[in-house]
């Protein structure tokens, strides 16, 4: 029994979006024809493939057996394609990123910018989402996350590490009480992030810091900073995002000082297709370049900026 690729195309399509419409819309497809085709798929192959419900399509057991043929059957097709047409000296092709919005918002639009500048026929997305992606959903083809994952065929490169510092506006803190020490915080108003939407652990600030609660929260590192850019209160803020905030000025910059790191995660069988290996190591030179730049140039502006 032979299986088409186009139809095996259309079954990860469905997969993926877990809804036909959502398929539709990423095939450029009519609904009602991905439907179709995925019917006449079901009816070739003598199972169900998807169990389905007002919430979805929901992959079947059957369902979940042929996603691993279809993967296998995809990467195979990307890697034929650069083995005929070789590696050209310029980049093509459709490539999605996904990122948490600090690095979506204030690092990426750099570096997606120079990367396109060099490669004119390369479409590049970025996706700005304050939650972990699903590589094997093929929500982007790539993604910067701020741990390392637990589980799944997944790849990890660590990027590099990147710091925060507690900051708030001009304005606030000269018409509130000073703050020459950790435990005058007491009395201030906390900007950060809604408790119950923290999708990573490296972003609950509280539980290795001075705050007990947030008074004005956000799910979004933009949200947060332009609040304290009106002078909603005191927060942490990313250092490589300060040079786009000019009204902020940093708070106890000697005293408190957070840590973390940007990893790339990628799904293991793209590590073959040498397309996105070079656009992968383009992406994660460019972030290491902005943060030390960005960095960098926090420092000589100093605490008193």
């Amino acid at each position: 029994m032979a299986i088409h690729w186009d139809d095996m195309r259309i079954f990860l399509a469905v997969a993926r979006a877990e809804s036909i419409s959502g398929a539709g819309r990423a095939l450029k497809m009519d609904a009602a024809t991905v439907g179709r085709r995925v019917s006449r798929l079901e009816d070739r192959l003598g199972a169900r493939l998807f169990a389905k419900s007002p919430q979805g399509y929901a992959l079947s057991d059957a369902g979940q057996r042929f996603l691993a043929h279809a993967e296998r059957a995809e990467q195979a097709i990307l890697l034929a394609g650069e083995e005929v047409g070789g590696q050209t000296e310029q980049l093509t092709g459709q490539v999605r990123i996904g990122a948490p919005d600090g690095s979506a918002n204030y690092l990426l639009p750099q570096v997606c910018a120079a990367i396109s500048a060099e490669n004119p026929q390369l479409e590049l997305q970025i996706v700005a989402l304050a939650r972990v992606f699903n590589l094997s959903k093929r929500e982007a083809d790539m993604a910067v996350a701020l741990s390392q994952p637990a589980s799944g065929r997944l790849t990890v490169q660590k990027i590099t590490d990147y710091h925060l510092h507690l900051a708030a506006s001009r304005d606030y803190l000269e018409n509130n009480s000073k703050i020459n020490d950790v435990r005058d915080l007491a009395g201030h108003r906390i900007v950060g992030y809604i408790p119950d939407l923290i999708f990573d652990k490296q972003l609950d600030y509280l539980q290795e810091s001075w705050a007990e609660h947030i008074n004005v929260a956000s799910n979004s590192v933009s949200v947060q900073i332009n609040l304290m850019r009106q002078g909603a209160g005191v927060g942490f803020v990313h250092d490589f995002a300060m040079a786009f905030a000019p009204e902020l000025r940093l708070v106890l910059p000697d005293k408190l000082r957070l840590r973390r790191s940007f990893y790339l995660i990628r799904h293991q069988d793209d590590r073959k297709v040498e397309r996105l290996n070079r656009i992968a190591e383009l992406v994660i030179a460019g972030i290491r370049q902005e943060v030390a730049r960005l960095e960098a140039g926090l420092d000589t502006m100093g605490a008193g900026r």
